[in-house]
């Protein structure tokens, strides 16, 4: 008997710290918008209007935790420096992230896609996969079922690609972005996926796609008829054997329901290579946003951690990592960033880095003990 070819959706909610934002501010909807710190709490005034602050007003070292797709056009993304987005797009709205909002809607949207199809894969506070292959329905009425259950739910729009694996799938969630369905088959691979850039490929960060277009390999079709054996003299067998698989659409991962993490981790791919000291602000405002969104990730699963650890990637593709064991389990981002400072004395820093990530692992549900703080000896990517 011939298996189903297997139906994986990637469900993609569209900027949605932002646009959880705009169901309290509607009157910003078709503005320019950047979700970032603390403290840029818009004030309500006399008439019932608010007064909101203005990205050109930032002074610190924060980062973009999401913003509108208006902001976007001027170039303005998450994880950017806030004070080199006001550069970009001064006249943007600046509001605070609301992680207690974002986490509400997040259950919210989840439970309504679990009604149609229990088998979801958490990816986050705003992505999942979903496997259909034994779901009832058409593919194109499922995925349109799915998003109004959504939005009956939320309020919010979300955009959902549905191919046979999650590489695939997780490429055509972003390809009609918002509000979007993309479905395609093994067949649309050369017409659908082989002319996007390689950049759309997840996992394929700048720096290799700056190296793959110095080899004249731009486009995902490109990449799949590129020679083997340059692509491993230039990456690496491991990963050159990947590339060649994603470029062909290859991947067996299945979507996998999990009732207990084994880790949680965050990380991110810088735009330009950073190094240690003379880009110590920016690493240190970007680890501190790494652990908060751990944080985040830790508490809305209902988990602490024993063990943090951190990620670095150099500018020559070495990898290395470390890690700390805690006195006690820790949930919140202070000992989370604490723990990651201590683990990065331990990692040479001469060589410029291309990626940073935090992962808490050894995880549990929190008992009776009570946080001891660590012992503070000494910051890195910290002033």
């Amino acid at each position: 008997m011939v298996e189903p070819q297997r139906r994986i959706a990637h469900l993609d909610m569209d900027a949605f710290f932002a646009s959880v934002e705009l169901l309290r501010y509607p009157e910003l909807r078709g503005q320019p918008v950047v979700i970032g710190g603390r403290h840029a709490t818009p004030v309500l005034l006399a008439d019932g209007s608010h007064q909101f602050a203005r990205l050109r007003t930032y002074v610190g070292r924060g980062v973009i935790t999401t913003a509108t797709y208006e902001a976007r056009a001027f170039g303005v993304g998450s994880a950017m420096g806030m004070m080199k987005a006001a550069k970009l797009a001064p006249d943007a709205i600046l509001l605070p992230a609301n992680f207690e909002d974002y986490r509400h809607y997040s259950r919210l949207f989840k439970q309504a896609v679990a009604a149609i199809a229990p088998q979801i894969e958490d990816r986050g506070i705003d992505e999942i996969f979903i496997d259909l292959t034994d779901v009832e329905g058409e593919t194109d009425a499922l995925a349109a079922r799915i998003k109004q259950a959504v939005f009956d739910a939320t309020g919010l729009t979300c955009s959902i690609g549905i191919t046979p694996n999650k590489l695939l799938s997780k490429i055509c969630s972003d390809l009609n972005k918002p509000n979007g369905i993309t479905i395609l088959g093994f067949d649309d691979i050369p017409e659908r996926i082989w002319p996007l850039n390689v950049r759309k490929v997840n996992g394929i960060g700048p720096k290799a796609t700056a190296k793959l277009a110095s080899l004249g390999i731009e486009t995902i079709g490109q990449l799949a008829r590129a020679d083997q054996g340059m692509l491993q003299d230039y990456f690496g067998a491991h990963y050159a054997s990947w590339l060649s698989q994603a470029a062909h659409g290859i991947d067996q991962r299945v979507v996998a329901n999990r009732t207990m993490s084994k880790s949680m981790s965050r990380e991110t791919t810088f735009e330009r290579d950073l190094h240690a000291r003379q880009d110590r602000e920016t690493l240190s405002a970007i680890l501190v946003t790494l652990c908060d969104r751990l944080a985040e990730d830790l508490k809305r699963k209902g988990y602490v951690s024993r063990t943090i650890s951190i990620k670095l990637r150099y500018d020559d593709f070495q990898i290395v990592s470390r890690n700390v064991t805690v006195p006690e389990p820790v949930a919140d981002a202070t000992a989370i960033l604490q723990a990651a400072r201590e683990c990065l004395k331990r990692v040479p820093l001469q060589r410029k880095l291309r990626l940073l990530g935090v992962r808490a692992s050894t995880l549990e549900v929190p008992g009776a003990a009570t946080h001891k703080p660590l012992p503070v000896q000494g910051d890195l990517f910290s002033s």
